[in-house]
Formats: structure tokens, sequence, C-alpha cells
């Protein structure tokens, strides 16, 4: 396949970004509880226990709750089963994966001079993978009401300004090859007389155009619209969407922790983000509808296929304070997360044309790879309040409540003509919402017996394109000394209803997603 490098070159100015949506941002900007299988069985509620290596993921002071040096590694496996209805058919898709959740390791160094006040300092390194992203989505149905062609109408007639894109951009003329036309479109050239058209605006006009799935209503005007004249209007058009992805984005976290008196805790973290992420989605439509005596769409398979991967940077600070023996209270600052992202993306459209009499094939396959300028994907902060209370050596119960507003992901340069309508969407479609998180323990002897839940409200105003989350989840550990065995099971489920399609063709799928996993962590003191 040939791959086409949108750079910056003497003469050439480019497009910075495809078609970012609000739900790519979301992909980063939410949260996952991963690490260690204490850390799952109590559903994450540690920012005022510590004294986990995943702890330090909620509140950095927890390292210096440690009393002795301490390295892990964490296995896990994840199932996760889609049930879609998409008007009123029912579809169910799953995909099951192992994986590597989490290695770490703290290292204690105690000053036992008793005229020091600072007791101690702690220094701990952890790896987790924050967001497994191999997951599967299939849904089929009769749309009693739109067909694809949308999707690129509105493209073909909104993406210059405002207006049609023009008719010369469309069609090949002059010995002109879709690959060479679809590669123009993705960049505007200087001393162009188009600056101000999209190039993924018009490299979708210009595949429904080639498809047959548009028309030009007036090719004697060169201001003229665009129409689907060639997709029958009888409202019965059959559809399936699979969405298949790949990849994870992981985070590595430096940790520095002290106290003072051993009841204040101190901490703080400087964390890599890591991310690669792959998307296939193959869209396929038949037409239901009776043919007309013109040439008319039967059929429709539309494929993308998504890469993006790249690194970020965020800090955590965090406070721990006992207010009794028994009693902790705790308050963590998680910083915006910066993401640098780079996007690749190819595209084919094939379809079928249909008379009474005769078919044709179609294919609109530029046969291009676009490799995008890398930009900015700033998600928000989050602040987390903790309590917990340890009854002695017997168990303990604990509570943590983050906040998080996001309506303040921000997609950069926001002077990106692209960005600053996506970032008054997503200021305007997203809110800030709380999660809550309860976790206990209890111990019998050398046996550990775990339990918790948490919930996490919707990050959009309209409560469905993404719904509430429930999880529930257990788990015990066993110690063998200076050797700890850890298991742990969840279950979490979320409603989504997010469009197939961003602008021109926005139905989708009600989807219920239902995930297991089941965690094992090895602890070693060191």
């Amino acid at each position: 396949m040939k791959k086409i490098f949108f750079l910056f070159i003497t003469g050439l100015t480019v497009s910075v970004s495809f078609s970012q949506e609000v739900s790519d941002a979301m992909r980063y900007a939410q949260d996952n509880i991963t690490g260690t299988a204490r850390f799952r069985a109590m559903s994450g509620a540690f920012g005022a226990l510590g004294g986990d290596l995943s702890s330090l993921t909620v509140n950095p002071a927890g390292s210096a709750i440690f009393t002795n040096n301490q390295a892990g590694i964490t296995f896990s496996n994840q199932n996760i089963k889609n049930n879609s209805n998409y008007f009123g058919t029912q579809t169910s898709d799953k995909e099951n994966s192992f994986l590597l959740n989490q290695a770490g390791a703290v290292f204690v160094f105690n000053d036992h001079n008793p005229n020091n006040n600072w007791k101690k300092i702690a220094i701990g390194a952890t790896y987790e993978n924050t967001n497994n992203f191999n997951n599967e989505v299939f849904s089929a149905g009769i749309n009693p009401r739109n067909s694809i062609d949308g999707y690129f109408l509105d493209y073909a007639n909104y993406s210059n300004g405002g207006s049609p894109v023009p008719h010369e951009l469309v069609n090949l003329a002059n010995n002109e090859t879709l690959t060479d036309l679809y590669q123009y479109l993705g960049s505007t050239l200087p001393n162009s007389q188009y600056p101000n058209l999209s190039g993924f605006s018009a490299q979708q006009a210009l595949l429904g155009y080639q498809a047959y799935l548009i028309n030009i209503d007036d090719p004697n005007n060169a201001n003229s619209t665009y129409s689907t004249n060639n997709a029958p209007d009888g409202k019965n058009y059959y559809q399936e969407n699979e969405i298949y992805t790949r990849g994870y984005n992981s985070k590595i976290s430096f940790n520095i922790a002290t106290s003072y008196k051993d009841r204040f805790y101190f901490g703080a973290n400087l964390n890599a983000h890591i991310t690669d992420y792959r998307r296939t989605s193959s869209f396929y439509e038949e037409n239901k509808n009776p043919l007309q005596t013109y040439e008319t769409v039967s059929n429709v398979r539309f494929n993308n296929e998504l890469y993006t991967y790249g690194n970020g940077f965020s800090f955590q600070l965090g406070a721990i304070g006992k207010v009794t023996e028994s009693f902790r209270l705790g308050i963590a600052y998680e910083s915006n997360t910066w993401y640098n992202l780079y996007d690749e993306l190819s595209q084919s459209l094939f379809t079928t044309t249909e008379t009474n009499k005769e078919s044709f094939n179609n294919n609109a396959n530029p046969n291009v790879i676009n490799v995008y300028e890398s930009y900015t994907l700033q998600t928000p902060d989050k602040f987390t309040f903790s309590g917990a209370y340890v009854f002695g050596k017997s168990g303990l119960i604990s509570v943590d409540y983050s906040i998080k507003n996001y309506g303040n992901t921000k997609y950069k340069p926001t002077n990106n003509p692209g960005f600053k309508g996506l970032n008054t969407d997503m200021s305007n479609q997203l809110t800030s919402n709380g999660e809550l998180r309860v976790g206990a323990e209890y111990k019998i002897e050398r046996l550990s017996l775990r339990g918790g839940y948490r919930y996490e409200g919707s990050p959009y105003k309209n409560k469905t394109t993404i719904g509430d989350l429930n999880s529930y989840s257990a788990g015990l550990g066993y110690s063998f000394g200076g050797t700890k065995i850890d298991l742990a099971y969840s279950y979490l489920e979320r409603k989504s209803n997010q469009g197939f399609f961003a602008t021109g063709f926005t139905d989708g799928a009600n989807i219920q997603s239902k995930l297991n996993n089941v965690t094992m962590t090895l602890l070693f003191e060191l």
C-alpha cells in the first residue's frame, strides 16, 4: 500500500488533523481500574490506605506507608462481551485477552535517628497497563430512516468553508488517478484557489462521488450542491457495522514519598504515558428498496483503518494523614495529561449499482495511507478525596471519591480550525462527574478476604452516549511470609450509544458492555 506523508516541507501546507471526534478524546480521558489483584479486589479504594504498589496511582503518598522493600508482578485475563441492539435486532460479540497488567517495586529508606521527625523516604517505580483496547463490537439491523450516503453528502456540501466541494476536485480528469486526487485533497497547496478546503472532508466527497453514492446536482453550475439520488429513498436499509480494536495505553510512574512523625505522608509522581491503538471498522449497507429504471446503489462497503500512537506526560501530588491510629484521610491531585499523538488512516469504499437489467461494481480504493502531522490532546485533571478506617490487624474499610471535569478536554493547537469546533463540541457535550470507590478487607491469620464496589457517572451531559458505570469486585490473598499471592475477580457493566459516524449519518446501536477480569499478583519482600 502506498504511504503518503503529510509533513512540513517547503512549498507544502498540510492538514493538521483528519477528523478527530469526541469519542477519540474520551478513549484517553477516562480512567480504568487496573493494577495489583489486591487493588482490583477492593475496587481501587486506596487513596488513604497506601501500602500497595497500585495505590501509588491514586495517591503517591502511599509508598511512604510501606515498612519494607517490595516488588511485584501482575497478570490479568480480560473477557468483554458487547450486546448490541440496532433498531430491534440483537447481536453480540466478545473478546478475550491475556496481558501483563502491572509490575513495580518500592524501596524504603528508614531514618532511625530519634531526633529526626522525617522518619523515612520511599522511592518507587511502577508500570501499569491502564487501558487494554482489545475489543470487538458487531451491530446489525434494518434502518428505517437513513442511508450512509448522508455521511458523504454532508462532507461534500459543507466542507469548503460551509460551501460545496468544487466539482473539479471530485472529478477524475486530465488522466489523474483516484490515488493522485485523494493524495492531493489530503493537503492544501500554497496559492491554491481553495485555501479553506478541509483535506479530510474533500477526500470523503471524492470517495462518495467516485463510488456513485452522491451526484452533482447541476454540472454546469460551479456552485451547485450535491445530492444522493442514486440511493432509492424507500427507508429500508439493512446495515452492519463491525469494529475491531487492538492496543494499549500504559503508564510508567516514578515515585518519591516521605513521612513526618509517622503521622503525615507526602508524595509525588512523574508519569510517562505510552499509547498504541489500532481500529479497523467496516460498514456494510444493503438497499432493500425496489430498484429504479436508472442506475441505483444496491450495496455499500466502507472500510476505515486508523492507527494512533504517541506518548504523554502527567504528574501527581498527594498527602495522607492519620487522624488517629485507626482513622486516615487522604487527598490527591492528578494533573492534566498532555499527549503528543500521531494518526495514520486508510480508507476504501466499494459499491454496487444496478438497474432493472444489469449491475456494476464501483471501487473507490485510493490505496493510500495518510500519515498526519502530530497534535496534542489534553485530558482533564482530577482530585481524589479519601478516608479509611483500619481495625488493627483484623481488617479495614476504605472510601475514595474523585472529581473530574471532562468538559476541559482539549485538542491542540487550539487555533487549528478543525479543533476549534471540536473543542466547542466537547465543552458542550461533556460534563464533570464523580467516581465512588469502596473497598474492604478482612484478615484471618495469613488469609485475606476482600471486596469492593465502584460507581462512575456518565461523562456526557445526555447520559446515553456513554452511560453510568457499575462494577463489583472480590478477591483473596495469602501470605507465605516474604512472598504473597493475591487473586481478584471484577465485573463491570456499562451502556453506550455512539453513532457509527460523527456527521451526516449518526445512527448508532445501543451497546451493553460486560467485562469480566481475573487478576493474579505475586509479591516479594526484598
